[in-house]
């Protein structure tokens, strides 16, 4: 099978705690013969997937190489601290980083928070990931922040989270490489945009306007001859109206004889409307 006659695909790579499924319910909606497959990126392995073609775009977390990758921005996260339920962290609503300061901070090395100067005591060592910062929170070796959403996926019943309020914060963003903007790669920029099925950009545009330049071709020949028919029904019932008055008329004035007759009733009924009775003979 050559490359022209091979179904057309999309691969979308995300990381841990992005979350693309109304984008996914979207696209599958509107491109129901284009199959969409997720591809789960660790956040150290995202624009490396992007470059060599593992994915056609990313759902990933900033930062990214901008001299070869396109970013739009989707949202940024409040950054929280991840601490034992009983932890005196609790107490609070939200903690700032100076709150922190005596506590050891996991720091782990896939974290993505652009951090100017680590708060709190550094651990003995960094751990792996972030899946292994919350084994070591819930163990009471330390605290961990981290993006909202990644505190969600790696909940437990013995831990909770605070937010951070002068914490940097991880910005989220649809990236792909700058020199492979194809049209599936548009048409997923316009679902994350919120672009309707007949914008001007996408891989279904020119069909979606095709069909509208049809659809308003059928329209103006629908009303064209509707309004015929609707001008010809008019005059039809004119001329009815017309005739049922001149019938009307006609019932409510007697025939020229009779109305003659009304109005000298003595006038015998065959003789002309014009003669005179004569005189009456005397009797002998």
């Amino acid at each position: 099978m050559t490359g022209s006659e091979a179904t057309p695909s999309f691969r979308l790579a995300y990381v841990p705690g992005v979350t693309p499924t109304k984008w996914v319910r979207v696209w599958n909606e509107r491109l129901p013969d284009v199959p969409l497959t997720l591809v789960p990126v660790a956040p150290a392995d995202a624009v490396a997937a992007l470059r060599d073609g593992t994915a056609d775009a990313g759902l990933v977390r900033l930062p990214v190489d901008r001299t070869v990758l396109s970013a739009i921005p989707l949202y940024t996260e409040t950054t929280v601290v991840v601490v034992p339920k009983d932890h005196v962290v609790t107490a609070a609503d939200e903690v700032g980083v100076e709150d922190l300061a005596d506590e050891i901070v996991l720091h782990p090395q896939d974290d993505t928070l652009d951090w100017e100067s680590l708060p709190g005591r550094p651990a003995l060592e960094r751990p792996a990931t972030t899946a292994d910062a919350i084994e070591l929170v819930a163990a009471g070796i330390g605290v961990l922040a981290v993006p909202q959403s990644l505190a969600r996926l790696h909940h437990r019943k013995d831990l909770t989270y605070r937010p951070v309020t002068d914490a940097p914060q991880s910005g989220v963003v649809l990236s792909w490489p700058e020199d492979a903007t194809t049209d599936l790669v548009e048409e997923f920029i316009g679902i994350i945009r919120g672009r309707t099925v007949n914008s001007t950009r996408g891989r279904g545009a020119p069909a979606a306007r095709a069909k509208d330049r049809s659809a308003e071709k059928d329209g103006a020949r629908r009303k064209s001859g509707t309004g015929t028919g609707k001008a010809g029904g008019k005059q039809g019932s004119g001329a009815s109206a017309s005739g049922k008055g001149a019938r009307k008329a006609s019932a409510g004035k007697p025939s020229g004889g009779r109305a003659a007759a009304g109005r000298n009733p003595r006038r015998g009924t065959g003789g002309s409307p014009g003669a005179k009775r004569g005189k009456p003979r005397r009797r002998s």
